[in-house]
């Protein structure tokens, strides 16, 4: 088990990017207020115009890997998405998270008791943050990323390789409360970043369940909740078709609990709209 403070000097040294006085003020009195009210059709057609990756995108697959990705480079040419990519508060906190859920896990995995360690990735994509992870840990580790639909794996195959991690990953197709039919060995650590936001209760409880029966007492889930802090809802569900469902740390603890889960420890992101989460499979 990791505490709170240890986990906490964990990521003493990340390089968050953070949202200033000055620019909060004008987002939450100009910026969110237009992004949040003029008519969809009219800010649908300004992207169009600026051709915006990033909408494009989610308007093809809202929430999806590709605009992930997107989000996660921070370095677009388009000045819709120099706007939306570079200075929004979401894909702020979107970058951050990665940092931060990327060094909890290499962690986690530095604190296994033997090598190799098994990372298991629910609702992978291309596994940037768990190939960030593995890139990051000193312990031999590899991991098994899952994933109802496989586009985004080739990507992550390179991706990987890019950081000298290739040989440690295995994508695989499938549902992710079928994991018993996917494993070679018990996960020592379960990444559940970033799918909790488009789960019902009870898909996050199930799927949690399925991979609660395959770990061993002791060993670490981690999760992430949202809220609306980002102040652009309204927009990201009338412009991009974005529905995400907003819960706190202490409300996904709560289901995860029900799964078998115990001794959370939550650690915010400073743009404070995501929590990340590590909780330990119980006795």
């Amino acid at each position: 088990m990791v505490d709170q403070g240890l986990l906490e000097s964990w990521t003493d040294d990340l390089d968050f990017e953070r949202v200033g006085a000055v620019r909060r003020v004008l987002k939450s009195l100009f910026f969110h207020p237009l992004a949040n009210h003029l008519p969809p059709g009219l800010l649908k057609a300004i992207l169009r115009f600026g051709k915006s990756e990033l909408a494009a995108s989610n308007w093809v697959d809202p929430g999806g890997w590709q605009s992930m990705v997107i989000s996660y480079h921070g370095r677009p040419e388009q000045i819709a998405d120099k706007i939306l990519v570079g200075a929004g508060s979401m894909a702020m906190a979107l970058r951050n998270r990665r940092r931060l859920g990327a060094r909890l896990l290499a962690r986690l995995i530095d604190t296994c008791d033997h090598e190799p360690a098994h990372a298991l990735c629910l609702g992978a994509g291309p596994g940037q943050i768990i190939t960030d992870a593995l890139a990051e840990a000193t312990h031999e580790a590899y991991a098994t990323l899952v994933d109802i639909n496989s586009d985004a794996f080739e990507f992550g195959r390179e991706i990987a390789r890019e950081k000298g991690v290739g040989d440690k990953v295995r994508f695989i197709r499938g549902d992710v409360r079928e994991i018993h039919e996917m494993l070679g060995h018990p996960p020592d650590v379960v990444k559940m970043l970033g799918i909790c936001e488009y789960l019902e209760d009870d898909q996050i409880v199930s799927i949690a369940k399925a991979v609660a029966q395959h770990m061993q007492p002791g060993r670490a889930i981690v999760f992430n909740s949202i809220s609306p802090a980002h102040g652009t809802d309204r927009f990201f569900r009338r412009v991009f078709g974005l529905h995400m469902i907003y819960r706190s740390p202490q409300k996904l603890q709560a289901l995860m609990e029900m799964a078998g889960f115990s001794d959370f420890v939550s650690i915010p992101e400073p743009v404070g709209v995501y929590h990340v989460v590590v909780g330990h499979k119980g006795d």
